[in-house]
């Protein structure tokens, strides 16, 4: 088999790449809103994590939403510490591109999120999104505590059956409680604000996430 026709893989637990200590340095400020990229966040907002394939496009679907405070672009589900882009697009730091999402549940709620999520991507495509191939590419949501990863889970129920009627297989995303987010380089920061034709490779499958009414 050839090089390019290997399918990815997550690396096995103490072979991923070593990382450093060091963070990677982030802007202050979101370059969209100006509000803070990074905690401390205001008391009563609330974080979600969702990765949807390259995260130039998945974050600006979230920062354009009503009721979100500040997104950022990372890196997470992995082993190697603070790791760079290159590394990850490795494959051998077991990380998937991500965005964090800081939101008021008073204006937007977490299941609003997870509608979000699952309606402007494809999620039974695996380790890839389109032409995008790689274990950095896979689609997952990371939990914050027991009531998200609860509704998480019902949510992957719900689109499933949504996906069966339009004809798609079986969701492919990862559902875990969110480990360490490690915050991309400065330049993929709201990328596509800084860069409004840069690349997108966000898309849906056109299915509507559709609860069914009780």
């Amino acid at each position: 088999m050839g090089l390019f026709s290997r399918k990815p893989e997550i690396p096995a637990a103490g072979h991923a790449l070593p990382g450093r200590e060091m963070e990677v340095p982030v802007p202050r400020a979101h370059f969209v809103n100006g509000n803070p990229l990074k905690p401390p966040f205001p008391a009563d907002l609330q974080s979600a994590i969702f990765a949807m394939g390259c995260f130039w496009g998945a974050e600006r679907v979230f920062w354009e939403r009503e009721g979100v405070f500040t997104t950022a672009v990372g890196y997470i589900a992995g082993e190697t510490p603070n790791p760079s882009y290159e590394e990850v697009c490795s494959g051998m730091t077991g990380h998937t591109e991500a965005v964090l999402v800081v939101f008021d549940p008073a204006i937007v709620s977490y299941a609003d999120l997870l509608g979000v999520f699952w309606e402007t991507h494809n999620p039974t495509e695996g380790m890839r999104q389109g032409n995008d191939v790689g274990t950095q590419y896979r689609s997952g949501i990371y939990t914050e505590g027991a009531e998200q990863h609860t509704a998480a889970i019902a949510s992957t129920k719900v689109f499933q059956a949504n996906l069966a009627e339009g004809g798609y297989g079986s969701i492919t995303s990862e559902i875990i409680p969110a480990g360490e987010f490690y915050y991309a380089e400065h330049y993929h920061q709201q990328y596509l604000a800084k860069v409004p034709n840069g690349y997108c490779g966000i898309g849906g499958t056109g299915v509507c996430y559709a609860p069914a009414l009780t």
